[in-house]
């Protein structure tokens, strides 16, 4: 997991996401809370392969960090689903 100075964070992660026993189709950012400074939901600047979602929620997981949703229609333009491996840029946006 890389850091720069402007607060993106790049890391590899598997999709999916435990939320009280069921997986979601999310992405969890690593230290987030640390990161943002808070458990509240946050806006974000995501990139997951070379797909785009600019101005996204990054939603409280319950366990002290936060995650992106990771819709049907991304998972399609990824070609990739629920357990599969992808890498991702992430900036707040201001």
């Amino acid at each position: 997991m890389a850091t720069n100075e402007a607060g993106r964070v790049e890391f590899d992660a598997t999709i999916g996401v435990d939320v009280k026993g069921e997986t979601w189709s999310c992405i969890e950012i690593p230290d987030s809370v640390e990161r943002f400074g808070t458990g509240r939901s946050v806006r974000v600047d995501a990139t997951i392969d070379a797909v785009a979602l600019d101005n996204v929620g990054a939603m409280p997981t319950g366990s002290n960090g936060h995650m992106v949703s990771v819709s049907a229609k991304v998972r399609k333009a990824l070609g990739k689903d629920v357990g599969d491996e992808v890498h991702v840029v992430i900036s707040r946006r201001a």
